[in-house]
């Protein structure tokens, strides 16, 4: 078998691999121990570069595809592949795994080996999710990744972590029970079409469309609800300030980054091409609660005393977009959601990255402790500046992209069919310019009347060289989006013509 064959596999299960390694490694050593998972999530992100350069974005379908019989009485199989929709999610996860683990070589001090431990778990689970083509295979990686998550909150969190953390696991278990039993009932609906049990994707997809409307609507209302817990959309949202808030800073970067987009890819995924006629039908429904979920995070943002609170509401806002931009089922709107997705995750990780970088030094994040500090930290205060630009969606940066793109699609969307969908939408960009500036402003300018501040340390070369990969790819995303987009330009177009053939044009380069 070529190399290429099993890429993906090497990619999903070298983190998996060194976290069994590093149970073998004495706890005293707390730097080896740091060292090894640095080197193996390096390693897994130079593998998701094999994928990235092997990938012929002039070719529709799934690449690098493996499928083995796992269940064979069930037809559940170990099945995965990459369209350039999962490729550049895999990417995004790759590549802030080993940052993440970079900012915790100070900051994490206590039970080292089983932190570590758990994130390179998390990892194996995060990129399977995204490359799972059976439903069966992706809920074992879904739920996966929901243990990790548990514990490196659970340990290694705030005082009222325990709250924060049953909070998580209650909201996304119930709706992963969901999901399992609409992944079951469409197993069943195959039974009854072609004599066998299966919960192959690319089967399924090709049957669910035909069955009864009503069957439809509830399955994939159980898919929508699991998906739009993790998102979170409005009114499902109030479990991630919380799990935001309690958990260690590698924690939060990772859960905004890269988990909360398994909720958006879930619907872009599944809902859009299991059950396209119903997607149609509720999209204006959905689109309301992304435009609400835009409003309602920004306007909570701007009145959060807590600088981490503050970003975790700006999570439930820009991810509105995302939503809004799934269900106008545009290919602008969608290349929108998909580019802003990665924009979340590269701004907003950065920006939990630099809060805990300021709470490391004053053990503090209320905005009030803060104020002049430009003048003793003015690397720190830069770097900020840059990226909260980026978050506002400042032009030139990556958040413009992805903001620009979706607003153009939900204009012209034939699904919903009315510009006040994106005039709404449009508010939210200048809402988050007035949380984050008046953020900025209240922290970084005015006077330095706080004693505590006055003695402030700038970044070290650690943290400027963790900081400097994320501001490249938010200039390069912001510059030249093409890189990316090209990339993913035909799986949105052959999802959008699965759900809407009639209504959807592809657009020619």
């Amino acid at each position: 078998m070529p190399m290429k064959y099993y890429l993906l596999t090497l990619t999903i299960f070298t983190p998996l691999i060194g976290a069994v390694l590093l149970l073998f490694i004495n706890n005293e050593k707390k730097n080896l121990l740091r060292y090894f998972s640095l080197v193996v999530s390096i390693i897994t992100f130079i593998l998701s570069l094999g994928l990235f350069f092997g990938y012929r974005d002039n070719q529709v379908g799934f690449q690098f595809v493996t499928k083995l019989e796992w269940i064979k009485s069930l037809q559940i199989s170990y099945h995965i592949g990459i369209d350039g929709i999962s490729l550049l999610l895999i990417l995004l996860t790759t590549f802030l795994t080993p940052l993440t683990i970079i900012s915790t070589w100070e900051s994490i001090q206590y039970k080292v080996k089983e932190f570590l431990f758990f994130f390179l778990v998390l990892e194996t689970g995060m990129i399977g999710v995204f490359a799972s083509l059976d439903m069966f295979l992706f809920y074992v990686f879904w739920e996966a990744m929901l243990i990790p998550m548990y514990f490196i909150i659970g340990i290694w969190g705030g005082e009222n972590k325990i709250y924060a953390t049953i909070k998580f696991f209650l909201y996304t278990m119930f709706g992963s029970l969901l999901m399992l039993v609409a992944i079951i009932a469409l197993g069943v609906s195959a039974m009854d079409k072609l004599g066998y049990f299966t919960t192959d994707y690319t089967v399924l997809k090709t049957i669910s469309p035909t069955l009864v409307h009503s069957t439809q609507l509830l399955m994939f209302l159980a898919f929508a609800l699991s998906f739009a817990i993790k998102v979170p959309v409005f009114p499902f949202h109030t479990w991630l300030p919380d799990a935001h808030v309690e958990a260690p800073t590698a924690g939060s970067v990772i859960l905004a980054g890269v988990l909360l987009k398994m909720g958006t890819y879930g619907l872009l995924r599944f809902c859009l091409t299991l059950f396209p006629q119903i997607s149609i039908e509720l999209a204006p429904y959905l689109s309301t609660l992304g435009i609400i979920g835009i409003i309602y995070g920004a306007l909570v943002s701007m009145v959060q005393p807590d600088m981490k609170k503050l970003i975790a509401y700006s999570s439930v806002s820009h991810l509105g977009f995302v939503v809004l931009g799934i269900f106008a089922m545009t290919v602008e709107s969608a290349q929108g959601a998909l580019i802003q997705m990665i924009n979340h995750g590269l701004s907003t990780g950065a920006l939990f990255l630099l809060v805990g970088m300021i709470y490391e030094r004053r053990h503090t994040r209320l905005i009030s402790e803060f104020g002049g500090i430009a003048k003793v930290v003015p690397i720190f205060s830069t770097i900020l500046l840059i990226v909260s630009l980026s978050s506002i969606g400042l032009p030139g940066l990556n958040g413009f992209i992805g903001e620009f793109l979706i607003l153009i699609g939900t204009f012209k969307s034939s699904v919903l069919n009315s510009y006040w969908y994106a005039a709404f939408a449009a508010t939210g960009v200048i809402f988050a310019a007035v949380y984050l500036l008046w953020m900025y402003q209240r922290v970084v300018f005015g006077k330095l009347e706080n004693p505590h501040n006055k003695d402030l340390k700038d970044l070290n070369k650690r943290e400027i060289g963790l900081l400097l990969p994320i501001l490249l790819f938010i200039v390069w995303i912001g510059i030249y989006p093409s890189t990316f987009l090209n990339k993913s330009d035909l799986s949105i177009k052959s999802i959008l013509k699965e759900v809407n053939p009639k209504k959807v044009e592809l657009i020619k380069r």
